[in-house]
């Protein structure tokens, strides 16, 4: 298993100077990986992931840079791939881009929330087009949402075969999606930090995932949280077959200086 730290971007970490401060510290004690949510309100404030990303980027060396998980139907691909490959090429390819069809509190405030069968419409198309444009492709497509005349976006692709991609969300259709990118990323606390999602149900969701086949090297991540000097839940996880596990860090959790302590105190191994 590999460790990574993930970061509720609200309040306090609405900024990104004090996750670049968790960053910097996370790198130093061993952390493998930096994961950040996206969302685009939140009361009290909240983070823009690529600005963060970029900051943090510029702040590490070794630190995977993840996104868990953007919701593709709010974004226009073009201007995404525009991002996720402009943060890709700076970090030096250290990016994975998580991906999901958004929730209802976060789109609908915009008048962004379409149906589930849509928003899933949507989001295949644009993961295909987003890693395409990734790439370096010139890119032509005449599909139900986007339309693409001969576009080129990148100018090489910074990662092979391509930036990786991991897919949010446990429903069937969810975990079918997965299947067919580079890996599953799902949590397994509430905001209070019970666990809502044991080692058991990520087992019998990676049951049904697996019956699609996936491919040699897919990556399963759980986020939850641990206490310093203790593996907590994490070797269950590991057990049956999370091959990530992603600490979460945010405000009700504690104060930055306990987020800081946590990191220093390294992965739950």
């Amino acid at each position: 298993m590999r460790y990574g730290i993930e970061v509720v971007p609200l309040g306090t970490y609405a900024e990104p100077g004090p996750v670049v401060e968790l960053a910097v510290a996370a790198e130093a004690a061993g952390w493998e990986a930096l994961a950040i949510w996206d969302h685009a309100h939140f009361w009290g404030g909240v983070g823009d992931p690529w600005v963060t990303l970029t900051a943090v980027a510029a702040a590490t060396s070794r630190l995977r840079l993840v996104t868990t998980v953007s919701p593709l139907p709010r974004y226009a691909p073009h201007l995404l791939a525009r991002s996720v490959h402009a943060l890709d090429a700076f970090s030096g390819g250290r990016v994975t881009l998580g991906v999901g069809l958004g929730v209802e509190f976060d789109l609908g405030a915009f008048g962004e929330l379409h149906d589930a069968r849509t928003r899933a419409s949507m989001a295949d198309e644009a993961v295909d087009l987003v890693t395409r444009w990734c790439n370096g492709e010139t890119v032509t497509h005449a599909g139900p949402h986007y339309t693409s005349a001969g576009t080129q976006i990148a100018s090489r692709p910074t990662q092979s075969p391509r930036v990786p991609v991991w897919v949010g969300g446990s429903s069937h259709p969810a975990l079918r999606r997965a299947a067919r990118w580079d890996g599953w990323v799902t949590s397994s606390i509430d905001e209070a930090q019970n666990v809502t999602f044991p080692p058991e149900n990520v087992a019998n969701d990676l049951a049904y995932l697996r019956s699609f086949g996936p491919h040699e090297g897919f990556d399963v991540a759980v986020s939850g949280v641990t206490p310093g000097g203790s593996p907590g839940l994490a070797p269950a996880y590991a057990d049956i077959g999370a091959t990530w596990w992603f600490e979460s860090l945010f405000g009700l959790r504690g104060t930055h200086a306990q987020m800081l302590e946590r990191v220093a105190a390294g992965p739950p191994r």
